[in-house]
């Protein structure tokens, strides 16, 4: 309504000027020089008054904005003028204020809303620019590194130099574990970088997280979880030993005394030495296990070398071809890009990879369409990886947390270590072991290299 009787004002002044014109060129050519002065002075003021009318309108629009920029709400335009359009104007700007106003009170709401939040959360934030300037680190991360305020990342060389060239040398989607000391303790912290665009400026947000205590909870879990396997095997290796040495000892001892020759049976001294046969392969048994532990605990540095995926893959295809002669599986591998290579040392990798292949295979072999698959390549964030994946009946899910701990198995066969070594390997290499299952279609191993 407003802009509609604006236009209407300003179309009239405009034919009112041009009418003045051609009546002052018609006084012209007429030479009526009075009635030319007359028209001259007329055009003149009504110039003058469509220039004012027209910055009357612009003024209050570019008063209104910069109301607006400097967050002033309070600017009013009169609604009681007796000019209509003005009046529209007015209301409307006064309108528009109103709903600028109660959007901006929504947003600083929202603002310190998500400010405390950030305050009150449980783990370290920052967020600084490319020139090292940190825009917002909550008081967590301050009371995490004992360093208050920061304000730069060089700041960071008060508290730990190496801690620093992390946080310089960060890059997007890093995760970094750091043990920082201080006077009071030292703490296991990780450190994990994302990237931000903000007004068109690159920022980087690090999220800091004290995980001593988690690390102390799995570290202490991890010991249960292993020293039942332990005891689980050994006491099954030690029963029959203890019940079969009592059965012999009651052979040779009745009470304190011990039994004469002469009175000794021929089944006796059969079953003697059928007990001290068995006593020597459970003592066997026993030292095979003991043997399988020393192996995990002294699995050597791993010499690198540059590997081609694809020479890799071919040789793992090779190597397990020769499970399928007698089977139905598929077993298939693919690697890509072609020329992707790994840094690894490849008989550990090698190995670490023909044992979750021969345990994939082993799965679906009961299956109709069985299928086992070594694919390598690059994930979305720049990261090597190679999957190993199968379509057997999966792991359950009450056992997952088990699967990597030393001698733990399902299977009646195996000590249960070969899971341990290709963790403890992918380990040594830098990298890491996930696994994830869905009972009945699918199970993943993926093995990713630093």
């Amino acid at each position: 309504m407003a802009s509609r009787n604006f236009y209407i004002q300003l179309i009239l002044r405009v034919i009112f000027l041009s009418v003045t014109a051609i009546l002052m060129a018609f006084s012209l050519s007429h030479k009526w020089y009075f009635t030319m002065g007359l028209c001259a002075v007329l055009m003149v003021t009504q110039v003058f008054s469509l220039i004012t009318f027209i910055n009357r309108t612009n003024r209050k629009i570019s008063y209104f904005f910069d109301a607006i920029k400097n967050e002033d709400f309070t600017l009013r335009f009169p609604e009681g003028v007796t000019i209509e359009s003005f009046k529209e104007l007015n209301k409307s700007l006064n309108r528009v204020n109103g709903l600028i106003q109660e959007v901006h009170m929504q947003l600083q709401v929202r603002e310190q809303y998500y400010q405390e939040i950030l305050k009150q959360a449980s783990i370290g934030i920052m967020t600084y620019n490319e020139k090292g300037h940190i825009l917002f680190a909550n008081p967590t991360l301050e009371h995490l590194l004992d360093y208050t305020p920061l304000n730069h990342i060089k700041q960071l060389k008060q508290v730990d130099e190496n801690l620093y060239e992390i946080f310089k040398n960060f890059k997007p989607f890093q995760r970094k574990l750091f043990q920082l000391s201080n006077e009071r303790e030292q703490i296991q912290l990780a450190l994990k970088s994302t990237p931000l665009t903000l007004d068109g400026q690159f920022l980087q947000l690090v999220v800091v997280q004290d995980i001593h205590k988690e690390l102390d909870e799995k570290e202490t879990e991890s010991w249960v979880r292993l020293i039942r396997v332990l005891t689980h095997e050994i006491m099954n290796t030690i029963t029959p030993i203890a019940s079969i040495s009592d059965s012999i000892i009651k052979y040779y001892r009745k009470g304190d005394k011990i039994t004469p020759m002469e009175e000794l049976e021929e089944i006796q001294i059969k079953n003697t030495l059928k007990g001290l046969e068995v006593i020597k392969d459970q003592g066997g048994d026993l030292m095979d296990f003991v043997q399988s532990y020393r192996s995990l605990l002294h699995v050597p540095e791993p010499n690198k070398t540059l590997v081609k995926g694809k020479d890799l893959l071919e040789k793992i295809d090779v190597l397990m071809s020769a499970r399928l002669i007698e089977g139905d599986s598929e077993f298939t591998t693919r690697c890509n890009p072609e020329d992707l290579e790994f840094y690894i040392d490849e008989k550990q990798i090698s190995q670490v990879l023909i044992n979750l292949a021969k345990n994939g295979l082993q799965s679906v072999e009961s299956i109709e369409g069985g299928k086992v698959q070594v694919i390598a390549g690059v994930d979305e964030n720049g990261s090597k990886y190679i999957e190993i994946q199968d379509n057997g009946p999966g792991i359950p899910p009450e056992v997952m947390d088990e699967i990597f701990v030393p001698f733990f198995t399902t299977k009646s066969e195996g000590t249960g270590i070969g899971l341990s070594l290709s963790k403890r390997v992918m380990q040594l290499h830098g990298g890491g072991i996930q696994v994830r299952s869905v009972p009945e279609t699918e199970t993943v191993f993926r093995l990713t290299f630093a």
